[in-house]
């Protein structure tokens, strides 16, 4: 049995079931009915113009970590990566990592020109990049226990709470405005924490609670590792129990943060994978959270391809395929954000390194010469082509037209009579947009 066949054998004894599920699923919870009016200058209705809506934006999020921005040892690569990552994403997960941004105690690299730190670029350098491109910044995590600065390792949990809070004071001074996702807490299922506050029990909620004081428009997420995509689908599962448990008493996590790491070894990875790639069993654990009635985010992916072979990579390609669209499908969903763009560059190795640490899995969407592979050309085509509105309409004898399209904003350009009108607008999920409120007149 090929590597494929041990691999997709759930993806394809379910053909049938996912194409299905997810088409319904795509067509109820991503697209909508938006209805233009055509009037002239008095708003009088003008019957036979013709309308094109093209859609410029998706509302659903797709990013990836930003974390090689300005990282590369040329401007030729620096410059590969970022036409990559913007051509492709709307949302850019950013290092906020506390070991990182703040060494050394108040002497924060927010700033641009701050001391290089590798896959550490600054945030206002990422910052810019974001609002250059019109991608969506996200934040990346307020407590990772992980990445506690040493200079706090010690310290009892009065001052790591202390300086904890204002480590979120100067986070949602300094961008948050800009950041409207702010993770929260990550990973909670480290055995022994690096400070004494972590093994406190209200180490979640104060987490949260603190937050709320200085990010009261954000977004609050709560993210954790992958293996609860192991567990049953019951109420009885780990990671929902602990959101459960901490929604009852009243901590403010306004969404459920999803991670999706692949790190298997080659030789034990259809073995690993069996639930991870099992449509059915996915859809039972997204629906499971979906009863906290948040919006769910798959805050990190990878999806290996092992070697350069073509079969390896058009695997990893066919996976991510499959994954997208069911995770794409479903209701709660909002974003998904995949983590190492390219090969090489990865969180356990000296840059460069093709030998040490996750790049053994090959798991970016670019190899390490930063040339796309078949998942980016993959994901390339599922959100700029497939999951792309492009519609031609004529309006009737009331100067209306209707058409129904993913939700984001458009592009109207009305003809009659020798005139062009352009004009852009948002279709909203959730909003009246076929209704007399929701028509975009031109």
């Amino acid at each position: 049995m090929s590597r494929r066949e041990q691999i997709m054998r759930s993806f394809d004894a379910q053909r049938e079931w996912l194409q299905e599920t997810t088409q319904q699923g795509i067509e109820r919870n991503r697209k909508g009915w938006a209805q233009v009016q055509v009037t002239d200058a008095q708003g009088a209705p003008l019957p036979g113009a013709r309308v094109h809506a093209e859609q410029r934006s998706h509302d659903f999020r797709f990013g990836a970590n930003l974390f090689m921005l300005g990282q590369f040892n040329t401007p030729e690569k620096n410059a590969a990566y970022e036409q990559r990552f913007a051509e492709l994403f709307n949302m850019a997960t950013l290092p906020f990592y506390w070991s990182d941004l703040e060494p050394e105690k108040g002497k924060l690299r927010f700033d641009r020109n701050s001391p290089a730190i590798y896959r550490r670029p600054p945030i206002d350098t990422c910052l810019d990049f974001c609002a250059a491109h019109g991608i969506e910044p996200r934040e990346h995590a307020l407590a990772y226990e992980h990445f506690f600065p040493e200079w706090l390792y010690d310290a009892d949990v009065f001052t790591v709470k202390r300086e904890l809070s204002r480590r979120m004071r100067e986070v949602a001074e300094h961008c948050g405005d800009r950041i409207r996702t702010m993770e929260v807490t990550n990973e909670m299922y480290w055995g022994k924490g690096r400070t004494a506050f972590y093994d406190e029990d209200d180490y979640i909620s104060w987490c949260f609670n603190e937050a709320r004081k200085y990010m009261g428009a954000n977004q609050l997420v709560i993210n954790e590792w992958s293996g609860f995509w192991e567990d049953l689908g019951t109420s009885r599962d780990w990671y929902y129990s602990l959101i459960d448990r901490e929604l009852m008493r009243g901590t403010p996590i306004d969404a459920v943060g999803m991670q999706y790491h692949m790190f298997f070894p080659a030789e034990e990875e259809a073995e690993r994978t069996r639930l991870y790639y099992d449509p059915q069993h996915l859809t039972r654990i997204l629906n499971r959270y979906g009863r906290f009635g948040l919006p769910l985010q798959i805050t990190e992916v990878t999806v290996p391809a092992y070697t350069d072979r073509a079969e390896d990579e058009a695997l990893q390609a066919e996976l991510l395929t499959n994954l997208y669209t069911l995770w794409f499908s479903h209701e709660r969903m909002e974003q998904i954000v995949y983590w190492n763009l390219p090969d090489g560059y990865a969180a356990f190795a000296p840059q460069g390194d093709m030998t040490a640490g996750e790049n053994y899995y090959r798991g970016g969407l670019l190899r390490f010469d930063l040339t796309p592979k078949p998942a980016y050309e993959a994901l390339y085509d599922l959100i700029h082509v497939k999951w792309h509105t492009s519609a031609d309409r004529q309006t009737a004898a009331d100067g209306s037209a209707a058409f129904k399209g993913f939700y984001g904003d458009y592009d109207l350009t009305a003809e009659w009579n020798g005139r062009t009108v352009k004009k852009t607008v948002h279709l909203a999920k959730g909003r009246d947009n076929a209704g007399e409120r929701g028509r975009r007149r031109i």
